[in-house]
């Protein structure tokens, strides 16, 4: 998923991505894409929308345990079924839950980025109109208060 970074032997080069960034050091280059401080791009758009549940108003709150194991911590919110299950990092049992039932959108309760398991990527909850219901309630469970929503053109 991350790209490592590369070297390149020209001193100085233009990147068609905002987000690569070139380090001179001595003859060679080293190209950054942003993947190894941990920042990711998230996508603006995704085909699998049509899978979310049709009320994601009423979900339930970020301190719910996993349903399986019910670990208390790094759970996902299914926006497909509504279900809490605990992360990769844990048990696993969100990504059991995509690979069982080919339910591929989720919310993290942690740090409330929404992930498509199919596009293999984060997804962009204030650029993606559909995902913006359980994103607002998500949060304001959470903080007790809606969130900040950028500009998005």
């Amino acid at each position: 998923m991350a790209k490592n970074a590369s070297s390149s032997s020209s001193s100085s080069s233009s990147s068609s991505s905002s987000s690569m960034q070139k380090i001179n050091g001595g003859d060679e280059g080293l190209i950054l894409d942003g993947s190894e401080s941990g920042w990711v791009e998230a996508r603006t758009h995704c085909d699998h929308l049509n899978s979310l549940s049709p009320d994601l108003i009423h979900i339930p709150t970020a301190n719910t345990s996993c349903s399986r194991c019910e670990h208390p911590k790094e759970n996902w919110l299914c926006l497909c079924c509504k279900e809490v299950l605990c992360s990769r990092f844990v048990n696993k049992h969100m990504l059991e839950h995509y690979q069982h039932e080919q339910h591929n959108l989720a919310l993290s309760y942690s740090d409330l980025s929404v992930w498509c398991f199919s596009c293999d990527a984060y997804l962009d909850v204030q650029a993606i109109v559909p995902l913006r219901p359980a994103y607002e309630t998500a949060y304001i469970l959470k903080f007790g208060q809606p969130p900040p929503f950028r500009s998005v053109d």
